[in-house]
């Protein structure tokens, strides 16, 4: 069931999601050649904590064939996807690093995501991951009172796929409240069936992942990592939305108003 929030429900997301918005920034700043990813998670945990809320994401649990998520922050590189684990790896120069963030706090979630680029890479790199976030940008534009959430995911396929990258199918994005995974599945491409209106008061996480090959997956044996099938890199991007009378607000934006993985 699709639960819509309350004004004062989204003050309160809002509050929780400009913690991610500041702990992705501190975390793209942070990401440089040697840098582990243990480093960076650890880096993550105390922001969270700075600002008196907790990890959505630590100790996870979506059901008893694995373990729950053992890390703070979901930390992937180049072919992996999303969920990767934080550990003793370094970062390369020539990495493209994805940092997906969730936290908690007086009750409700944020959640937001943002791909950084390690040192130099060749330009149609740089496109993917340009592309990537321009094409959350034009979902969020979607997300507006009338439409209905396919409306959200012809945008970002159309956005991908007209680059002449790959849009990811077995991953979508979600709703976001007391959980952080809630109805509806947002997905970031045109799926079939019955597609849920868009209504005041939805908030839904809106999550790009976008990839160089096709939109196959594969989980490695650690039971969370998802890689591309055909180790394509790419490209992840997130915001937590709200829908309202006067647009979509997006609750992951840093205190200043801008997006964590805007280093500008």
């Amino acid at each position: 069931m699709i639960e819509l929030k309350s004004r004062r429900e989204i003050e309160l997301m809002r509050s929780a999601g400009m913690i991610v918005g500041e702990t992705i920034y501190e975390l793209c700043k942070a990401a440089k050649p040697g840098v582990t990813t243990d480093e960076l998670n650890e880096l993550a945990g105390k922001t969270i904590a700075h600002y008196g809320a907790e990890s959505a994401f630590l100790h996870y649990v979506v059901n008893d064939a694995r373990d729950p998520y053992p890390g703070i922050v979901c930390i992937s590189i180049n072919e992996e996807v999303v969920h990767g684990i934080p550990s003793s790896r370094k970062i390369k120069s020539g990495d493209i690093v994805s940092f997906d963030v969730g936290t908690r706090l007086d009750g409700f979630c944020g959640d937001g995501a943002g791909t950084v680029i390690v040192g130099d890479v060749p330009k149609e790199i740089e496109r993917l991951v340009d592309v990537t976030r321009q094409s959350l940008y034009n979902g969020i534009e979607q997300a507006v009172i009338g439409n209905r959430i396919v409306d959200i995911g012809r945008a970002v396929q159309l956005t991908a796929e007209s680059a002449g990258f790959g849009v990811v199918r077995e991953m979508v994005g979600h709703g976001i409240g007391k959980e952080v995974h809630e109805e509806p599945q947002v997905p970031n491409f045109v799926a079939r069936g019955f597609s849920p209106k868009i209504a005041d008061g939805l908030v839904i996480a809106i999550e790009p992942m976008i990839t160089m090959g096709n939109w196959r997956l594969k989980e490695l044996d650690d039971g969370w990592t998802v890689i591309t099938a055909d180790k394509s890199l790419s490209a992840h991007f997130e915001h937590t939305v709200a829908v309202t009378k006067d647009g979509p607000m997006i609750l992951t934006l840093r205190e200043n108003g801008k997006a964590g993985f805007d280093l500008q």
